[in-house]
């Protein structure tokens, strides 16, 4: 790249980067104020008809959702693991190989923990009606120091909309059944999903959709080793990823794999939407009816 180019490039870069992060942190600012305060009418908006919905993030199990039965080492979950990681492996490695298979990025902006991973969803196949298919994983979930993909959430939908979910393994009167499907009832969650269908299932982003009381059921499954499951909902800590960092992208950015993290301002300008999350967070003046 040339000079110019090169200053152009950056100048976007730091600019995302400083927006993002002061409407963010102004719109968290916000929802603790009011919570923390006591104003009723304003926490009503974010909970109005959803008794389960929080503004922390939360999760709830899904209907006949259960851990009881789950083991890593069972037959049924080594098998699971080993198709994802032959998929991850061989499909869906890294961003470039992600982007090229239609998935968009989602970097959270109201969760307050982790930030170092990220959720990469491929409207395809949210869409379709297969469900715990590891060659057509609803969600990738990438490591964002590495840019390598580090394991695979299924999402219980069918054309898009919420379904019942399959267990991993055994029938319902199976006291060693596994089904570790969640949703996320809290705000942060609840507007991962929301902005996810807004920005790449509506053919318009004029029209709002409605904010939902909880996401799909979600499913994660890890290909990297987990202190605590397979299953397991955060992701695994730092010395447990042991990835090499990707290849250079194909993609023009300033950004490295390994040395820069993967964020909105690491991608190219035709993948980034016009409307990033916190543009659109629930705090701003959009007229969202939470809950309905």
């Amino acid at each position: 790249m040339d000079d110019s180019n090169g200053e152009r490039t950056v100048a976007r870069r730091a600019l995302l980067r400083a927006s993002a992060g002061t409407v963010a942190l102004s719109g968290i600012g916000s929802a603790h104020a009011t919570g923390g305060t006591g104003d009723a009418a304003g926490v009503s908006q974010f909970d109005d008809d959803c008794p389960e919905a929080t503004l922390e993030p939360s999760m709830t199990d899904c209907e006949g959702a259960t851990t009881e039965g789950c083991a890593d080492d069972h037959p049924a979950t080594t098998a699971l693991r080993s198709s994802v990681t032959d998929a991850l492996e061989t499909r869906y490695p890294d961003v470039d190989a992600l982007l090229d298979a239609g998935y968009k990025p989602y970097f959270d902006t109201l969760e307050m923990g982790d930030d170092s991973w990220s959720h990469w969803l491929n409207p395809a196949f949210i869409g379709d009606d297969e469900l715990l298919d590891p060659t057509r994983p609803e969600s990738v979930l990438v490591d964002n120091q590495s840019w390598r993909s580090l394991g695979v959430m299924f999402i219980a939908t069918n054309e898009g909309e919420p379904v019942e979910p399959p267990a991993v393994y055994g029938t319902d009167d199976d006291e060693q059944r596994c089904s570790p499907w969640h949703a996320h009832t809290g705000l942060p969650g609840r507007f991962a999903w929301w902005f996810y269908r807004q920005t790449y299932e509506q053919s318009s982003t004029d029209d709002l959709l409605e904010f939902p009381c909880r996401t799909p059921c979600m499913l994660h499954v890890w290909r990297v080793d987990h202190p605590e499951s397979v299953y397991a909902h955060d992701a695994p800590p730092d010395e447990y990823r042991d990835l090499p960092p990707a290849d250079d992208p194909a993609f023009e950015t300033d950004a490295v794999p390994g040395e820069d993290d993967l964020d909105w301002t690491a991608l190219p300008e035709t993948i980034v939407p016009d409307r990033l999350p916190a543009d659109l967070s629930p705090t701003a003046p959009f007229a969202l009816e939470f809950g309905r």
